[in-house]
């Protein structure tokens, strides 16, 4: 069976900043590939500044990774809303998902190669 899916390691480090503040740093982010979507870096949940994160009730499924629990950003500056994602109980093929987050790249939010 092909995999639809594909994580490795994300070379270098990586950093996310949002409303002008670090939220993390990470050398051990993970790159997830899905199709021919661009990759998507996850960050070790143990490198990344929790305080700023506020779970939200916001869910999704994915066929490949399973369901996915929503946080948002609260800054200094604004809250942005369900910006963050994570695969708590992901399935067997994106199990390397479980306890790191990803966020969504917009305007005030930003994941950078260092």
């Amino acid at each position: 069976m092909l995999r639809h899916i594909a994580i490795r390691p994300a070379a270098g480090t990586w950093v996310i900043r949002a409303g002008g503040a670090v939220l993390g740093e990470s050398s051990n982010a993970l790159e997830l590939t899905e199709g021919d979507m661009p990759g998507v870096i996850y960050f070790p949940r143990d490198d990344i500044a929790m305080a700023f994160l506020e779970p939200t009730e916001y869910r999704t499924v994915n066929q490949w990774m399973g369901e996915a629990t929503y946080f948002n950003i609260a800054s200094k500056s604004r809250s942005y809303e369900n910006a963050v994602w994570s695969y708590e109980a992901p399935k067997d093929e994106a199990q390397e998902l479980a306890g790191y987050l990803a966020f969504q790249v917009q305007d005030g939010v930003a994941v950078e190669q260092v």
